[in-house]
């Protein structure tokens, strides 16, 4: 039976990277846990006396609140033209964007398209913990599927469109 009180139950605590430094002068990176619906300056400001934390490279452990000197989050560093590349229309090659040569078959864009659109789904990160300069890019990755996908398509659908009658009308 499903027990509420059990310690397996407990979702994953988050990760925030931080950097730490203590009060002998010694400065770690790693992640600080966080429990799920806390902020850093809760678990921080808490009755509780140690702080759980997981050094890069190194095991998960617990620091003594009264060693610690600092605590400095450290974000994602953002990346200055990813904004500028995404969104620029001088360099949009659909099948670049698809990955695939110049010339491809209806069926090699199709399948390539479905490969894409299921790797960027933003679906499939919505539950992640991401910084919003990932959750930007997947956002435009997929959009930029979407366009290339819409661009190779068109012209095929045109041309089908010219060899089929939409409507023939029966004989007299």
């Amino acid at each position: 039976m499903f027990d509420r009180n059990r310690i397996d139950n407990l979702p994953e605590p988050s990760a925030v990277p931080v950097e730490v430094a203590l009060v002998d002068g010694t400065i770690t990176r790693g992640k600080l846990l966080v429990p799920v619906g806390k902020s850093v300056a809760e678990v921080l400001n808490g009755a509780g006396g140690f702080i759980e934390f997981e050094p890069y490279g190194g095991e998960r452990g617990f620091l003594a609140k009264a060693q610690l000197a600092s605590i400095k989050p450290v974000r994602v560093p953002k990346a200055a033209n990813l904004g500028a590349r995404l969104s620029d229309p001088d360099g949009f090659d659909p099948h670049a964007v698809l990955g695939l040569a110049a010339g491809a078959s209806r069926e090699e864009v199709r399948q390539a398209y479905f490969r894409l659109a299921k790797a960027y789904h933003p679906d499939r990160y919505a539950t992640a913990e991401l910084p919003e300069e990932v959750r930007d890019y997947l956002a435009a990755m997929a959009r930029r599927i979407n366009a290339a996908h819409a661009a190779l398509e068109v012209p095929q659908k045109r041309q089908r469109v010219r060899e089929e009658p939409i409507f023939t009308s029966p004989g007299r």
